[in-house]
C-alpha cells in the first residue's frame, strides 16, 4: 500500500501537467480563432451583418408607416407609401451597418429607398423637439433652426453654407405636421449622402436627383451599378452590342472614362469649395443610358482640405489626389492591357496605358496628367469614330 501511496502523487502531478498543457493548447487555439475572426471582421465588416430579407425589409417599412400615422414623421412620399399604395416595395438590395437600400416601384418607375439606419428613432433627435409642442411646431426662431441645419451640413460635408442655400434641405414654412417635417428633415440631415445629393440637385449632371422622402428614407432613381461582375466594370447595355463588337465596347468605355474626368473637373472647379467623393469604387457609381457617370452610391462627399483633414475619407488620406483614386480603382482595369478588337492605334493605346499608370502611381498627380489623359481619350474616340465611317 505504501508503494502505491508513494507513486500516487507523482502520477497525479503528471496528470495535472498534462491537463495544464492541454488547457494552454486549447487557450492558444481559441485565441488564434478569435484573432482570425477579428481580422476578418476588420477587413469585411458586413460579414456578420443581418441578412437582406424581404421579411425584415417589410417590417422596416411597416414601422415607418406606423410612425407616419402616429404623426412622428412626414415626407412627400409617405402618402404614396403608407396610404395610396403607389410606392410599392420590390426587394432588398443592401442591408448592412450604415446602409439600408430597398428597391421599390413608384408610380411605375423603379426607384431605390435609402437610409443609414432602419429605425427613425435611431437618429439623434433635434433637441428642441424634446418637449411637448402644439401642432404648429416648437416655438424656435427660424434663424436658430437654420443655424443648426448649417452646422449639421458642416459636420457632414465640411462645408460652410449661407442659410439661403439650405432650401433643398429645409421643410419650408410652418404649418400642418411641421413638427414631424422638422424631425424628418433633421434625420435626413444626419445622412451625408442625402445632404450631398440634395445640395447638388440641378447643379450637376453627375448627381442623381432626390425624388422625395418619407421620414429618414429618401428615394433616388434605380440605376445598374458597377462591379466586378461586369467585364467592363459597368453594364454597357446596347452601347457595346451590334456589329461593332469590341469596337463598340471600346468606344463606350472611352465615353465613360471621359465622363469620369468631366465629373472630377466639375467637382474641383465649379464650386466655391472643392468636393471630393469618398468610398470610390465601381459599385458606388452607375451609368445612365447616355453613358454619363452618376455617383449614386458614394458614401459621402467632403469639402476641400481648407475645411479640415481627410480623416473621414481614408482613400484620400492615403491618396490625396481625387483623380488618382479613380485612375487606380477604375481606369487601371480598362487601360492596363491593349483594347480588344479596337481600331485605336497601338501607339495611342500605349500612351494611354502609361498615362493611367502615371496618374494611379503618383502620390499627387499633377494637373498635367489629368489633361494628358483627357487629350489621349479624346484622340482615341476620334480614331474609333473614324473607323465607323
Amino acid at each position: 500500500m505504501g508503494g502505491w501511496r508513494a507513486r500516487g502523487p507523482g502520477r497525479g502531478a503528471a496528470v495535472r501537467r498534462c491537463g495544464q498543457g492541454a488547457l494552454l493548447a486549447c487557450a492558444a487555439w481559441t485565441a488564434g480563432w478569435v484573432l482570425a475572426g477579428a481580422l476578418l471582421l476588420r477587413a469585411h465588416p458586413g460579414v456578420l451583418s443581418e441578412r437582406c430579407t424581404d421579411e425584415k425589409s417589410r417590417r422596416i417599412l411597416a414601422a415607418l408607416c406606423r410612425d407616419y400615422r402616429a404623426g412622428a414623421l412626414a415626407g412627400d412620399l409617405c402618402e404614396d407609401l403608407c396610404v395610396a399604395g403607389r410606392l410599392r416595395y420590390r426587394g432588398c438590395l443592401h442591408y448592412e451597418p450604415g446602409k439600408k437600400v430597398l428597391q421599390a416601384d413608384w408610380r411605375g418607375r423603379p426607384v431605390v429607398l435609402k437610409s443609414k439606419s432602419e429605425a427613425f428613432s435611431s437618429f439623434q433627435p433635434l433637441g428642441s423637439l424634446g418637449g411637448e409642442a402644439e401642432e404648429g411646431g416648437p416655438d424656435v426662431p427660424e434663424a436658430e433652426l437654420l443655424l443648426m441645419a448649417a452646422g449639421q451640413v458642416k459636420n457632414a460635408l465640411g462645408l460652410e453654407l449661407p442659410n439661403g442655400s439650405l432650401g433643398p434641405l429645409w421643410p419650408g414654412r410652418r404649418g400642418a405636421r411641421w413638427r414631424a417635417q422638422l424631425a424628418s428633415a433633421w434625420a435626413l440631415l444626419q445622412q451625408e449622402e442625402y445632404v450631398y445629393l440634395s445640395l447638388l440637385q440641378g447643379l450637376s449632371r453627375h448627381v442623381l436627383p432626390v425624388l422625395g422622402s418619407c421620414g429618414h428614407f429618401y428615394a433616388v432613381e434605380l440605376l445598374a451599378a458597377g462591379g466586378p461582375q461586369h467585364g467592363a466594370l459597368f453594364p454597357l447595355g446596347e452601347a457595346a452590342g451590334g456589329p461593332r463588337g469590341g469596337q463598340g465596347r471600346a468606344k463606350a468605355v472611352g465615353d465613360i472614362a471621359l465622363s469620369f474626368l468631366d465629373m472630377v473637373n466639375h467637382f474641383h472647379s465649379d464650386f466655391s469649395h472643392r468636393l471630393h467623393l469618398c468610398d470610390i469604387k465601381p459599385e458606388n457609381f452607375a451609368i445612365r443610358s447616355d453613358l454619363t457617370v452618376s455617383g449614386w452610391g458614394v458614401g459621402r462627399a467632403v469639402g476641400s482640405v481648407q475645411t479640415g483633414g481627410w480623416q473621414d475619407c481614408p482613400e484620400l488620406t492615403a491618396h490625396p489626389a481625387f483623380p488618382q483614386v479613380i485612375c487606380d480603382k477604375i481606369f487601371r482595369h480598362w487601360f492596363s492591357a491593349p483594347l480588344k478588337s479596337s481600331a485605336v492605334s497601338f501607339q495611342l493605346q500605349l500612351q494611354l496605358r502609361d498615362a493611367v499608370r502615371e496618374c494611379a502611381d503618383s502620390p499627387r498627380a499633377a494637373p498635367s496628367v489629368f489633361w494628358k489623359l483627357r487629350r489621349l481619350l479624346q484622340a482615341a474616340q476620334r480614331e474609333l469614330q473614324g473607323a465607323e465611317k
